[in-house]
């Protein structure tokens, strides 16, 4: 990830490939933003966390201080990535996801020091409403549908629903549900189930 001079609250012209921060947001000082990467209205990115190249941060978002955040990332509106959360390359969070990073958390008890830590794993797609329990990692390319609670760990390509979530099937990495073949009706990518959760098979 290489940082890249943003200017605040003027967008891009054709061709450039700057960050850009909408003059109503903050980037704290030591905070990192990739190259091409948009941030909108009224966000806050806090100190130290580090932002990729090319994500799209939507309006009302809240990084954390230190939030890893990969390339290619969307964020839409009213998402708060709190400390000690990691979204890898190419995450969806939909609008009013929620992340938490206390486990048992009280106003009159300090537990700072008892933050878990969540990964999502490359290109999982996160549905709007859904609620991500800390200490809970989702696997690459799974996909949490909208309004789900996510309370145990998620397997690679699982397709989770519900409350609690709880697994329905298997999504390919172009985010199709797929049937009994395990093929993707877009891609025509082929996949079969493993110890690990599904993985896409190579042809000979």
């Amino acid at each position: 990830m290489t940082a890249f001079a943003f200017q605040r609250g003027l967008a891009p012209t054709p061709g450039e490939h700057r960050a850009f921060v909408h003059e109503s947001s903050y980037v704290d000082d030591g905070a990192v933003v990739g190259d091409g990467t948009r941030i909108w209205h009224f966000s806050h990115v806090l100190r130290d966390a580090r932002i990729g190249s090319d994500c799209n941060i939507g309006q009302n978002v809240m990084i954390g201080a230190e939030v890893v955040v990969g390339d290619r990332c969307k964020i839409q509106n009213n998402v708060s990535v709190y400390e000690n959360v990691t979204l890898e390359d190419g995450v969806f969070c939909g609008p009013s996801c929620v992340f938490t990073n206390v486990i048992n958390p009280r106003a009159e008890i300090e537990r700072k020091d008892e933050l878990r830590p969540t990964v999502v794993g490359r290109g999982a797609t996160i549905g709007a409403n859904a609620t991500i329990v800390c200490g809970n990692d989702i696997g690459h390319h799974a996909f949490v549908a909208a309004g789900a609670v996510v309370t145990e760990a998620v397997p690679p390509h699982a397709l989770i629903v519900g409350v609690p979530g709880r697994q329905v099937g298997w999504v390919s990495r172009a985010g199709h549900k797929l049937d009994d073949t395990l093929t993707c009706p877009e891609t025509g990518e082929r996949y079969e189930v493993s110890s690990a959760g599904l993985r896409a098979l190579v042809d000979a």
